[in-house]
């Protein structure tokens, strides 16, 4: 047979038996501050800041897919209006949750337009290189940011 204590003698008891827990905390003194902009901060699978820079980057060019646990963003073909006979495509990779260089893999595809069908040409290694090298500014500068310096 189970016996309940009436509801105001159980709340009690268990106030008097956590009090004792309450000292051990012992206060911040010994504790270190959490950082919340250390590299690792993520809510998502991969580095926040990697991924928020990665959208705001391509944010002009229409997203395919996008998938936050894994890191991955997929664009879909993107004409700038100043050269219509050209097109890209992105993937963009983050492969960890640091915020380091290799933790990011840009992918690029090229088509250009000839007799009225696209065909496949090269990316030059400057351009993903180039917008890596972006994404990694920005992805920084958002890190400062938010530790406010």
């Amino acid at each position: 047979m189970v016996r309940r204590l009436p509801a105001p003698v159980s709340a009690g008891l268990l106030l008097v038996a956590l009090l004792p827990l309450a000292a051990c905390g012992g206060g911040s003194k010994g504790r270190p501050k959490a950082d919340l902009a250390a590299s690792k901060v993520t809510t998502i699978g991969v580095n926040a800041y990697l991924w928020r820079a990665a959208l705001d980057t391509i944010s002009f060019m229409p997203l395919v897919q996008t998938d936050s646990n894994g890191g991955v963003i997929v664009t879909d073909w993107y004409a700038n209006p100043n050269s219509p006979n050209e097109r890209m495509k992105l993937t963009v990779s983050i492969l960890d949750q640091d915020l380091r260089a290799d933790a990011l893999r840009v992918a690029a595809s090229r088509q250009v337009s000839q007799n009225g069908q696209w065909l496949d040409a090269p990316v030059k290694a400057a351009t993903v290189q180039k917008l890596e090298e972006v994404i990694l500014t920005k992805a920084r500068d958002l890190r400062r940011t938010s530790i406010g310096g």
